[in-house]
Formats: C-alpha cells, structure tokens, sequence
C-alpha cells in the first residue's frame, strides 16, 4: 500500500526515532486519505489522524517481541 513507508522494527532498524514514526504515519494518513496535503477546512482532522497513528506506531513498535534480538 505505502511503499515508500519503511519498515521501524529490528533487524530492518535498531532505533527509530520519534520523526520516523511520524513520518510513516504522515504518509499513511496521506495515502488513506487521498491527500497530500488538505485544505483548511480537513487540516484538524488530518492533523489529529496523524497524531493517533504516530501514537499507535509508537505503541506497536514497544510492545513487539522480535526474536534474536535482545
């Protein structure tokens, strides 16, 4: 679906930060959307759809237990 989302787990990356979730989610919200960027009227809403997903990517990535890793 996003392919130019890469992926924020070891072994494919050891420490993303905090610009790198936001930046998957960004272009998440993007391509579900349809927009690249809204107009005024969606940008609320878009900005919050951003924010829960970066949450959410956050979450997931603390919580998963990768095996051969530490």
């Amino acid at each position: 679906m996003c392919r130019s989302i890469k992926t924020l787990r070891p072994p494919f990356t050891d420490d993303p930060t905090e610009d790198d979730t936001r930046a998957a989610a960004l272009q998440y919200v993007r391509k579900v959307s349809g927009f690249r960027a809204p107009a005024a009227h969606n940008q609320a809403a878009f900005d919050e759809a951003v924010d829960r997903v970066s949450a959410a990517t956050q979450d997931l990535l603390d919580r998963l237990v990768v095996r051969g890793t530490a």
